[in-house]
C-alpha cells in the first residue's frame, strides 16, 4: 500500500459532504487543532510539533480559513506540505464524520481481550494505556520516534519486534506524517490491530484491505469548551471531559484471544 493511501481514501469518502459545508472556526494550539463547521459539529487532530519547521509563521493561510468551503481545508489532508496543514485536513474530516453509526462506548483495552499470552506492540506513546497494560503483566514494547519515551533504540529493531506481536496499537498521528501504511506493512499476523487517539478518523471503509480491526477515536461533545482548551494550549487530558470516546470494530474482522 502506497504512502498516503488512507488519507486519500478519507478525502474521497468525504469530499462530496465537504462541498456542502463551510468552516466556521479554526483553532490551532500547541497540542491539537480544532475545526468547527457551519452545522455546529467539530473535529480535532493532534499537532506533531517536533516535525514543524522553525520561524514565526506556521501557516501561510492564517486569517483566511474561517469562512472557507470545507472541501478546501479537507484537501490539506492530501495536499498539505507539513503535518500542521495535514492536521487541519484531518480535523475537518473528523468534523464531517461526526458521530458514526455503529460506534460503541466500550473501553478500548477491554475490546482487545488481552491475555498473558499476548505480545503487544505500541507504535506511538499512549501513557495511560502503557500503565494499564503493564499492570496486567502483559508484555508490551513501545515504539516511539522520541527514543526517550520508547523501548527500542532504532527503527530496525522496532520493525523486527512488530512482526512478532499478536496485538498492535498504532497512533492515528501516523496519518499525519505518512507512516501509517509502512507501519501496517511491517506487521506479521496480529490478531488485533487498533488505530487509537482523538485524531482517529472513525470511518471503517477506508481501512479495507488492511490488518486494522479496531478504531478508537472521539466525538466532540462540547464544541466551545474543546475549542477553548485547544486555544489555551491544552491536550487530551484537558479535552477529555468534553469529548465522547468511541470505538468501532471493523465489520467481518473477528477479535479472538491468543
Amino acid at each position: 500500500m502506497d504512502r498516503g493511501t488512507i488519507a486519500s481514501r478519507l478525502f474521497d469518502t468525504l469530499k462530496d459532504k465537504a462541498s456542502r459545508a463551510v468552516v466556521q472556526d479554526v483553532r490551532i494550539g500547541l497540542g491539537y487543532v480544532g475545526v468547527e463547521l457551519d452545522d455546529g459539529t467539530a473535529g480535532v487532530a493532534a499537532v506533531l510539533r517536533r516535525d514543524l519547521a522553525g520561524g514565526c509563521s506556521m501557516l501561510s493561510g492564517a486569517g483566511t480559513l474561517a469562512g472557507m468551503g470545507a472541501e478546501g481545508v479537507l484537501a490539506l489532508l492530501i495536499e498539505g506540505t507539513n503535518p500542521l496543514e495535514k492536521a487541519l485536513g484531518l480535523a475537518t474530516a473528523n468534523a464531517l464524520i461526526g458521530s458514526p453509526e455503529g460506534a460503541r462506548d466500550d473501553d478500548s483495552i477491554e475490546l482487545m481481550k488481552l491475555t498473558l499470552r499476548d505480545k503487544v506492540g505500541m507504535a506511538g506513546f499512549f501513557g495511560p494505556l502503557i500503565q494499564r497494560i503493564r499492570k496486567m503483566g502483559i508484555e508490551l514494547t513501545v515504539l516511539e520516534k522520541d527514543h526517550s519515551r520508547g523501548d527500542v533504540p532504532d527503527e530496525e529493531t522496532g520493525a523486527r519486534i512488530l512482526r512478532t506481536c499478536s496485538v498492535v496499537i498504532i497512533t492515528a498521528t501516523t496519518i499525519l506524517n505518512d507512516t501509517l501504511e509502512e507501519t501496517l506493512a511491517l506487521l506479521g499476523s496480529p490478531r488485533h490491530v487498533a488505530i487509537l487517539g482523538p485524531s482517529t478518523p472513525m470511518t471503517a471503509d477506508i481501512f479495507r484491505d488492511t490488518p486494522v480491526t479496531h478504531l478508537g477515536g472521539s466525538v466532540v461533545a462540547d464544541v466551545p469548551k474543546v475549542l477553548q482548551v485547544i486555544s489555551e494550549g491544552g491536550g487530551t487530558p484537558e479535552m477529555r471531559p468534553y469529548l465522547r470516546f468511541i470505538n468501532i470494530m471493523l465489520s467481518g474482522k473477528k477479535v479472538r484471544t491468543s
